[in-house]
């Protein structure tokens, strides 16, 4: 059976909850982490960039990806700009359709060729 360092994945762990957070930063298997609005309301966080700025702080060395909780796209754009611009190791996460069903590609590209 390989071991979890020779395997040719990434592990990113997934969720909401700061301190399971903080001590899965302590796994060196754990290459990321990332997140989503829904998890964080379930995990009861009132303060989007509050904690998003909390957890970039306690893991400053690998990438952490939040995504934007707009529904129209130039909301979507100006969420996505204002979240990147909270730290270096920053993705930040665009659904594919917005809830009307509309493919969100067009601002995925543009945002994508912003860098």
């Amino acid at each position: 059976m390989s071991r979890i360092a020779d395997l040719k994945v990434k592990i990113f762990a997934d969720g909401a909850d700061y301190d399971g957070i903080v001590k899965m930063s302590k796994n060196p298997a754990i290459k990321g982490f990332t997140t989503n609005p829904t998890l964080m309301r379930k995990a009861g966080v009132s303060d989007y960039e509050a904690f998003a700025r909390k957890v970039l702080a306690a893991i400053p060395d690998r990438p952490v990806s939040f995504e934007v909780f707009a529904d129209d796209f130039a909301s979507m754009a100006e969420q996505a700009r204002t979240i990147a611009a909270w730290g270096p190791n920053v993705n930040v996460k665009i659904p594919v359709t917005n809830t009307k069903g509309q493919s969100a590609s067009e601002l995925i590209r543009a945002l994508s060729s912003e860098g």
